[in-house]
Formats: structure tokens, sequence, C-alpha cells
């Protein structure tokens, strides 16, 4: 039997030629057609961005869930399997190399593929890093075991905070001027531990197409810096997919979450591990931030083909307002619309 399969417009076309007998004896050719409904064009990638930017959710579909119950179900294990050996390591010796690996099995259950380019410094480092996503937090802990500086909310959220715990993290309120300096002692100690730490100075999360001013509180801890110590600045580069995962506008973070661990597929993320530098050679904080930022923009603008454009949200929190485009004026002599 010979059958040919057509597809023209939205009808499918089955058609069959019998040779020999059928149940009927004297059916040898019939033609079937099945009417298809028309697919809808997909949402607009920029306008489901700005949904999820003001807040709303997003609609899961069924393989969806099936995907996320799967990777969350790996990381439980790989958490119920890690923990007993961390404690087990902590009554030895310091620093487990558990959440290190842990932060990796994250990154590729999220289905993040990092490359990076340059070699991180092991110790006595502050890295200073661009900021997209949650995500950055596993990126750059898998490759370099940092401690991170996070803000105080992230503390407060269920196994997330305890979690960020067993990484060393140190909670900061960014929008307390009193906590500065306990926060700066903190710090004081974790790099006085000889520890490595990250600090994301934007302040917040934009789309990887924008870098926004550095603010400079977190960096009183180099003045002066410790005997040592160096800074290294790094550039997170999702391509185009940082548009996509960036944790932006007003989107709760359970929402991000569910996004990114129903995608199929993986992405990339490439870390740029840029040169270090001595900080005793840009005095005071504000010299130090502005260094790091000219080195990550310049970075990322080669990444992108293109300067940095400006980020279109505004963020509150760190005092940053959008700029808007200028309106287009009216000739006198043009029409009124009506």
């Amino acid at each position: 039997m010979s059958k040919k399969l057509r597809l023209p417009g939205n009808r499918l076309r089955l058609k069959a030629r019998g040779h020999g007998r059928d149940v009927t004896g004297r059916l040898d050719r019939f033609r079937l057609s099945i009417r298809l409904p028309r697919r809808k064009p997909p949402a607009d990638a920029d306008a489901l961005r700005a949904a999820w930017a003001e807040g709303q959710s997003i609609k899961l579909t069924l393989a969806e869930h099936g995907r996320i119950a799967r990777r969350v179900a790996l990381l439980a294990i790989g958490l119920a399997l890690g923990l007993p050996v961390h404690y087990a390591w902590r009554t030895v010796r310091y620093g487990s190399p558990i959440p290190r690996l842990f932060l990796r099995l994250a990154a590729r259950c999220a289905g993040v593929r990092v490359t990076r380019s340059g070699t991180p410094m092991r110790r006595n480092v502050i890295f200073i890093s661009n900021h997209l996503s949650w995500l950055d937090i596993p990126v750059i802990g898998a490759a370099t075991g940092s401690a991170f500086v996070a803000k105080a909310e992230l503390a407060r959220a269920p196994i997330v905070g305890w979690l960020a715990r067993l990484n060393r993290t140190i909670f900061v309120e960014r929008e307390s001027r009193m906590a500065v300096s306990t926060q700066i002692d903190t710090m004081q100690q974790a790099i006085a531990d000889a520890w490595s730490v990250t600090i994301f100075p934007e302040g917040t999360t934009t789309d990887g197409q924008s870098l926004l001013p550095f603010k400079t509180a977190m960096l009183r801890v180099l003045e002066p810096p410790p005997e040592g110590m160096l800074v290294q600045p790094v550039l997170l580069d999702y391509g185009k997919m940082g548009e996509w995962i960036g944790w932006i506008g007003n989107e709760h973070g359970a929402n991000n979450a569910a996004r990114i661990f129903a995608r199929k597929g993986t992405f990339d993320c490439h870390v740029h591990f840029l040169p270090p530098f001595d900080p005793r050679d840009f005095p005071g904080r504000k010299a130090i931030a502005a260094e790091c930022r000219r080195r990550i923009e310049a970075a990322l603008t080669e990444a992108l083909g293109a300067p940095p454009r400006p980020f279109a949200y505004n963020v509150g929190p760190v005092g940053y307002v959008a700029a808007r485009e200028p309106e287009v004026a009216t000739p006198p002599d043009a029409p009124a619309n009506d």
C-alpha cells in the first residue's frame, strides 16, 4: 500500500491506494480529509516580557508542570545526598565543597550551560558583577565558591534563605543606612577569613542589555583596602536570553523561577572574568566602582556589538528613574487628528 500525506494550507489530506481486495471486496480507493484548527500566532516576546514585568503570572501547560516537577525533584535528591556530607565535612574542617557543587547542580537543573573566559581568583578578592537574575548566584558560585552580598529579604525566604546561609551569604538592608556599618563589619570579617566575596553593585537585576549606575555603600570595605586584596570585575553574558530570564519590574520571584524551570532545553551563559586590579590604584570606593563599571561596560559593549541601552524600568529602591523617550512635536501646519 502506498500512502501520501499532503498539507495544503490548513487541510490535512490523506490519500491511500489499496491493491487487492478490501473488507467489502469492492472498494480499491479512498480519500480522507481532516480539517484542523488554525494555529494561533505565538505571542509577541516583548509583550510577554512587559506582562511579566507588570506582575502577571505565567500560565503553564501540563508538560511544563511536569518539567518543573522533574527538575525540583532532582534538586531535592541532590540536597538530600549532599547535606549529610556537608555537615560531616564541617566537623573535620572549614570550607565544605558541597554548597559549590549544589550550586552547579542548580544551574544545570535550570538549563544553564556555563562557559567562561579569564581566570577567577580564589582568595583575597572581591568580585564585582552585573546582575540579571537569581541564576547569577549559582553561576558565579559554582565557578568560584564565592560568598555573596544579598538583600535581606532573601534571608527570610523559605528554604532559599537557609541555602543561602550554607553558602555564607552576607545579608544587607539596602534601605537602612543605620545597618551599613554592621554589614561592613560582617564583610570585613569575611575578608579577614580570606574568603572571596561577590557584590552586585547595581543593587537590582536588569535584562542583560543595560547597565545601571553602581552603588558604592558596600565598597566601603575597601577604604582602605585590606592587605593583598584585589578587585576582579565580572561580566555575565546570557546573550539574547538575558531579556527572557531577566527578573525585572514587578515580576514575582516565584513566577520568574517557574518560567526558567519550565523552559525546555538549555541556554548559554558566558562568564567573563576580567583582569583583576589593585584597589590602591584607585583611591576611594567611588573611584573603584567607576573603574569596575568602565571595564564591565566595555566588555558588555563588545559582547552586544553595541553600547548598552538605557534600562526601561524605574527601580525605586536604588533610586533609578528610566529616561522617557522625547515626544515628537506636531508641526504647526499639520492637521490635528480627530
